[in-house]
């Protein structure tokens, strides 16, 4: 999180022969995209940052996987001197989710340290440590360090994102050549050492810039580029990511737009379908600039915005998101997830709804209705995006709202704004 527009400064790099080798030893097969109609509907949809987690810091609500960022779980905190690693942070923040019962783990690998950085006056900003935004001078120094925590955490660590929103410059400032060799070396690296482990494609940050579901001009060049470069090496990712934070006064609809923009970016690179996550998400965030204020998002939509992010990964094919984050008062986003808050209950309401059950798809006219089925049962979620609209609830007998609470259903029908459960 945190962040802000790569520049495509043109560098040489020279891709270390043992890295090579171990990304040619490696059968990349294709994963089929996510198709959620007709699966059951996991708990691992439901990713969750945690703010102080490596200090023993663990949600109130039931999280299906954490994805380790802003955490002092980066490269450069891990190996602040070539060869010397300070495993601390990482190794709690691993043993406390384990604790917690959770096993799938997300960890981003990113920030160069300062003695590795191409870049030494980049990051600095948004809690990004000086040079962390560059790229290796040597790329043996990335593949010495992935070696090491894949080796670590073989087993404890699920998943390993190469880099964070690498096409902002906050966060990195290499090329599209570069982030591919990194990702190349990385996924060769991985799977020599934990065949089970999975590898997620760098995320992209999409919404400065763009318009609707068209994405800006900067972001299809940089990561059409990176595609590119990927295709040469034969695609070595198991899954694609982006964030699809709207602008600062967006709405659930604007999200929908940039997912929507992001996957017609996938198709029209010609980029193999695999299942796509998103590894950061929130509404109301402030920057850059006048035109994207701070927005607090402190009424209804705070619950009804949190339960549409995960319904609308549904409609719109996205196999995870992770919320971004449980902790404190955070001035940088709209909404606050912590005990007791809106945002909080809504997330822990709609799994209770919706995990185990048997996604039947969406529909969307001036209701949008998603069906669930489970052991010969039929629910639906309903809720609309612009106001609010009567509803005939033939079928069903009671109403439930995200604080928890159901009542009879009288009369046929309902006015429905946000999103409820109907059950019999």
């Amino acid at each position: 999180m945190r962040r802000l527009h790569a520049h495509l400064s043109p560098r040489t790099l020279t891709v270390t022969a043992v890295a090579g080798a171990l990304i040619a030893s490696v059968a990349i097969a294709p994963l089929a995209s996510a198709a959620p109609k007709g699966s059951v509907v996991k708990d691992d949809l439901f990713g969750m940052h945690v703010f102080n987690v490596e200090d023993g810091v663990w949600p109130t609500v039931p999280i299906g996987g954490l994805r380790l960022w802003d955490n002092e779980t980066t490269w450069s905190v891990l190996e602040p001197a070539k060869g010397q690693y300070a495993w601390g942070k990482l190794d709690a923040a691993v043993a406390n989710a384990e604790k917690n019962g959770v096993n799938d783990i997300l960890f981003v690998l990113a920030g160069t340290p300062s003695w590795a950085t191409d870049d030494p006056a980049s990051g600095g900003a948004a809690g990004v440590l000086p040079g962390a935004a560059g790229m290796p001078r040597n790329i043996a120094d990335w593949d010495a360090f992935v070696t090491q925590v894949a080796t670590r955490y073989k087993g404890r660590i699920s998943a390993y994102q190469i880099w964070n929103e690498a096409n902002l410059s906050t966060f990195s400032t290499g090329t599209p050549a570069e982030l591919a060799a990194l990702t190349k070396n990385a996924y060769g690296i991985i799977k020599s050492i934990d065949p089970n482990a999975t590898v997620v494609a760098p995320s992209m940050g999409t919404r400065l810039g763009s318009k609707g579901s068209q994405l800006s001009k900067k972001f299809m060049r940089f990561y059409g580029a990176y595609l590119r470069e990927l295709q040469k090496v034969n695609w070595p990712v198991d899954v694609w990511a982006a964030h699809t934070y709207p602008a600062s006064l967006g709405t659930p609809i604007d999200r929908g737009l940039l997912i929507k923009g992001y996957q017609n970016a996938l198709k029209s690179f010609g980029a193999p379908s695999k299942p796509i996550w998103d590894t950061e998400n929130n509404f109301g965030l402030a920057g850059p600039g006048p035109q994207n204020p701070d927005q607090d998002i402190t009424d209804n939509r705070a619950a009804d915005w949190t339960a549409q992010t995960y319904l609308d990964a549904l409609r719109y094919d996205i196999s995870r998101v992770y919320w971004y984050a449980w902790g404190p008062e955070n001035d940088l986003v709209g909404i606050q997830m912590y005990a007791g808050t809106p945002a909080a209950t809504a997330y822990a309401t709609l799994q209770d709804w919706i995990v185990g059950t048997t996604y039947e798809g969406c529909t969307s006219t001036k209701v949008v209705e998603c069906t669930f089925t489970k052991a010969g049962a039929t629910t639906k979620v309903v809720w609309t995006e612009r106001g609010a609209k009567k509803y005939r609830t033939k079928g069903f007998t009671e109403v439930c709202s995200l604080n928890g609470t159901c009542t009879p259903i009288s009369g046929g029908s309902i006015r429905v704004s946000s999103p409820v459960l109907l059950t019999n």
